[in-house]
């Protein structure tokens, strides 16, 4: 609901009274009811306020331990980098095949996908190590916990271990402001409005001093000199954000320049 709100102002000179162009707010409705959005942004038409299969879709299987389910965005890059690092270490269980899901045919509302991941979210993945008892395995922070627990708690260090959690826990509740927050309101809505940007600008700016901070200190997330499944989860996000390679915005953020890895 738009109220108009109009502004008046005193002309200091005469002590004319006028009224300038009316103000829209926004009353939130007593219930919120849903209106489909075609237009406002190029995820719109996928959202839904509604949880499960959309269609009847199989998913492709192939022949090795792992099937995952992904696209190339931070989320989905983190488990592939995590996949990658065990095969280089030599870990046999860890050998995938990679199928894409392309969100923008919907792909994570068909039915196998959504008996996989009720929540309809990439990257996910189906364990076949156990023929007779595959076992699903979502969210991006489970999976890589998942992965480095089945492979002799790989990038898990026993002595830091509840440091590595703490950070990727840290990294799974903070992302949600970039992506959702400043990704959204400053990359993909149609209509840019100073609130949400400026609000959203100032928590990714905070998070990636909260990062640059630590990183004054040593040179990985959560151990001094020992790569773990935090940076594997962190990098994809704020190292992509911090080399300019995530958004447009990057030159807004005047972000720090650190960076876990060479590269």
């Amino acid at each position: 609901m738009l109220t108009m709100n109009s502004v008046v102002a005193t002309d200091a000179t005469h002590g004319a009274t006028t009224t300038e162009a009316p103000v829209e707010s926004y009353v939130p409705p007593t219930v919120w009811k849903w209106v489909p959005d075609e237009g406002s942004n190029k995820f719109g038409s996928m959202n839904r306020p509604t949880a499960g299969s959309r269609f009847d879709k199989e998913l492709p299987v192939g022949k090795h331990p792992i099937q995952l389910y992904s696209l190339g965005t931070p989320n989905g890059q983190k488990v592939t980098i995590m996949l990658e690092e065990l095969l280089e270490m030599g870990y046999s269980g860890a050998e995938y095949d990679a199928w894409y899901i392309d969100i923008m045919k919907l792909d994570h509302f068909g039915s196998e996908f959504v008996k996989m991941n009720p929540n309809s979210k990439i990257p996910s993945m189906m364990d076949q190590t156990d023929k007779d008892k595959p076992q699903r395995v979502f969210e991006s922070g489970a999976m890589l916990l998942y992965l480095s627990e089945k492979c002799d708690n790989a990038f898990l260090p026993v002595n830091h271990r509840q440091e590595v959690l703490n950070w990727l826990f840290w990294q799974m509740a903070s992302t949600p402001y970039v992506g959702g927050g400043f990704g959204h309101f400053y990359q993909y809505a149609k209509e840019k409005q100073q609130y949400p940007i400026d609000r959203f600008t100032m928590e990714l700016k905070r998070q990636l001093d909260v990062l640059n901070n630590i990183l004054k200190e040593r040179k990985y997330v959560a151990c001094d000199n020992e790569y773990t499944i935090a940076d594997i989860a962190i990098f994809p996000w704020y190292g992509q954000i911090c080399l300019g390679k995530l958004y447009t915005g990057e030159s807004l953020l005047l972000t720090y320049r650190w960076c876990p890895i060479d590269v």
